[in-house]
This record gives C-alpha cells, sequence and structure tokens, in this order.
C-alpha cells in the first residue's frame, strides 16, 4: 500500500499550568576605588518570597480581569498538589496594588479629567 494523501482534523486540547522553580543569578558590583561600595539588583518583588512576578500578574488578572475569586485560586492550586492559602494570595494581590500606585498616581496626574 502506498500514501495518496490524508486527512487532517485539528483538536483543541488543554495543558494544564505547569509549576516552576526559577533560580536568578544576580551579580554583586563593587567599586575598586571606593571602600564599602557594594550594589546588587533587588532579589525580588516579595522579600524573602519563592513567588516570581509572573505569578503574582497571573493572580491578579485573574481575580480582577477573569473575576476568579482568590478562593476559587486557591483551590485550583489545591488540586496541582501546591497549597496556597487565600490569605497569602491576598498579601500578594495587595503588593501588587502598592507596587502600581505611583503609576496609578501618574496616570491621575498626566490623563485629561473625562467627567467635568
Amino acid at each position: 500500500m502506498h500514501v495518496i494523501g490524508e486527512d487532517r482534523s485539528p483538536r483543541l486540547d488543554v495543558i494544564p499550568a505547569q509549576y516552576q522553580v526559577i533560580v536568578t543569578h544576580r551579580p554583586k558590583y563593587a567599586c575598586r576605588t571606593c571602600q564599602g561600595a557594594i550594589v546588587q539588583a533587588p532579589a525580588r518583588l516579595i522579600e524573602g518570597g519563592l513567588l516570581t512576578e509572573h505569578l503574582v500578574a497571573h493572580v491578579v488578572v485573574a481575580k480582577y480581569a477573569d473575576h476568579c475569586p482568590l478562593y476559587h485560586q486557591a483551590q485550583f492550586r489545591a488540586r496541582q498538589g501546591i497549597a496556597i492559602d487565600r490569605a497569602t494570595l491576598a498579601f500578594w494581590t495587595g503588593y501588587a496594588a502598592a507596587e502600581v500606585k505611583p503609576v496609578w498616581r501618574l496616570m491621575l496626574d498626566e490623563l485629561p479629567n473625562t467627567t467635568d
């Protein structure tokens, strides 16, 4: 038998969210002529936390754009074997809001007020 053609049928599938550990290398810099002047980039968005900026953005977008409450997000992650309390997700959301507040204030000052 030899091939005379083929039929193609696209199908939609889902790949569950994949979580991974990312190791960040942050070099330290020192000035040879200055005594004690050492600089290094900040380690994380939330000091001491394991989360990345992408995960925080994902939580915030799911909460506000996709209307997925934090307790649902906690349940989704628990089913995937990652136990993150709803209070922790709320803390991340508040921290993200504090980080974007300067941008919000700038937009408020720069953009014309359309309510007048």
